[in-house]
């Protein structure tokens, strides 16, 4: 197996307090993310050859962010120099992604203006045997929405093995496309597809039946789970598996968590996370992403895979950062101490 490119924007999240504090102490907390850099960044954690394709300005921010990816053991060398500016989002800490008080500032940046024809594809894919994007990255414009699909056929002319994750930013799609215009043309070239039944049905026209999400009933999400996962598989012949999250409030500030992965014919079904309290849910979507190609890169069992990547995605909930900083042989412990 060769190193696993990971494809998307770098991005700074500034996170003020919600009772604008950060105003009188003239301290504005941030942390170093991107939903595809959090994925390469938890693969070298764990030890897998992780590199990462972005665009960032040539600047003094730029090399002190570079050096800090190279010290996270992430090979850096695809990262193509352009433009004036770094992107920015904003929000609270503590609060979701998706949540209604994210503020984007993407627009203009170096990443946001890509365009085909800019990346040398022989030199980004030398040595590489898997490929990770999220539809975040399509989401921007109909520029990079370009150069993702530049990616994918060269990618499949390498045969290179590609994941998508279906995360949807409804702040994001603004230029006059809907994710059903862009995204199953992707979809096409790839053989790993994460998300959920909803983002399925929103992204890649999956049929949602409303009676079996409606109760929050596990039982029917599993049963839906199968169906979707069916549906993709039927409708995308190259993807060869499909995972899907379900991550819903307990409590006050508390979280349930469970997932599934559909392989080789069957739904594989992840222990249960309940807790009544956590702290950041920023980026546990993509360290469950990371998980997947980490057990799936080291040709793990499906079931085996799936609760690796569920304990890693479950342990990012108590880490405030965008990318996780567990161990392997913490989130192995982390399946012990839970298992059923």
């Amino acid at each position: 197996m060769g190193k696993v490119l990971s494809f998307g924007e770098l991005l700074l999240r500034i996170c003020p307090d919600g009772e604008g504090e950060w105003l009188g102490q003239n301290k504005l907390p941030f942390y170093v993310g991107g939903a595809e850099l959090n994925v390469a960044t938890a693969l070298a954690l764990w030890g897998v050859p992780s590199a990462y394709l972005t665009a960032l300005p040539e600047n003094f921010l730029s090399e002190q962010l570079l050096e800090y990816l190279q010290e996270r053991q992430i090979d850096i060398s695809p990262v193509v120099m352009q433009g004036e500016r770094i992107g920015l989002y904003y929000l609270p800490k503590g609060k979701d992604l998706k949540n209604a008080g994210v503020i984007y500032d993407r627009k203009g940046s170096a990443y946001a203006d890509l365009t085909p024809g800019t990346i040398d594809w022989d030199a980004v894919f030398e040595g590489v045997s898997w490929f990770h994007f999220s539809a975040i990255c399509p989401a921007l414009n109909q520029s990079v929405a370009d150069v993702c699909a530049e990616a994918l056929q060269a990618a499949a002319d390498r045969n290179i093995f590609v994941s998508l994750d279906l995360n949807y930013r409804a702040k994001l799609w603004k230029y006059g496309k809907e994710p059903l215009d862009i995204m199953p043309t992707l979809a096409f070239s790839c053989d790993l597809i994460m998300g959920n039944v909803w983002a399925a049905n929103k992204m890649l026209g999956m049929p949602l039946q409303e009676d079996l999400v409606q109760d929050i009933d596990k039982d029917n999400l599993l049963q839906h789970a199968t169906l979707t996962s069916e549906a993709i598989l039927k409708e995308f012949p190259r993807c060869k598996m499909v995972a899907n999250t379900f991550r819903f409030d307990h409590g006050p500030q508390g979280i349930r968590y469970f997932t599934t992965l559909y392989a080789q014919g069957e739904l594989h079904v992840s222990q249960e996370y309940v807790v009544d309290t956590i702290l950041d849910k920023v980026g546990s979507g993509d360290c469950f992403m990371a998980g997947l190609i980490y057990g799936l890169y080291h040709q793990r069992a499906p079931q085996e895979t799936l609760e690796f990547a569920t304990a890693a995605a479950f342990k990012k909930l108590f880490i405030e950062s965008d990318a996780t900083t567990s161990t392997v042989a913490e989130i192995e412990e982390t399946i012990k101490a839970y298992a059923n």
